[in-house]
């Protein structure tokens, strides 16, 4: 009767000591895994503002930009759609994300859909806020 017990403890102590000391490879492919707001890479990716492609360093500076923009905070509401979005296509595993970032003076609001889901955040990128006047001058 002792024996199962002791040996259950040890596999119990075993299995405790593997979930908490994971490798960092591991958590970090886990924590990628439930992260609203992923990196996205520049060869997947295709940006779209006002029905043209941006390609060449437009595209990567945007890419670069939506990179290092800072999460503040997910909405749990629609967001108002006042301004022409830039849109970004990329795709995740088996899955097409589909991004609508909505750039403002003093923020940028994301909408992410993805499997019939839709997520909406907003982010804070000086670079992609100081874009937003460039882009639609050059559309004009």
């Amino acid at each position: 009767m002792t024996w199962p017990f002791v040996i259950l403890l040890i596999l119990a102590g075993l299995l405790k000591i593997v979930v908490t000391c994971l490798p960092t490879g591991v958590v970090e492919w886990l924590i990628s895994k439930y992260e609203l707001h992923q990196k996205l890479s520049n060869e997947t990716v295709t940006v779209t503002i006002d029905g043209k492609h941006l390609v060449g360093t437009d595209k990567i500076q945007v890419i670069n930009y939506f990179n290092e923009a800072l999460y503040l905070e997910r909405y749990y509401t629609s967001l108002e759609n006042s301004v022409t979005p830039l849109i970004i296509d990329t795709p995740r595993g088996k899955n097409n994300i589909r991004l609508f970032v909505y750039i403002y003076n003093d923020r940028v609001d994301v909408v992410k859909t993805f499997k019939k889901k839709v997520v909406a955040y907003r982010l804070r990128s000086d670079n992609l806020q100081k874009r937003s006047f460039l882009a639609t001058e050059d559309l004009a």
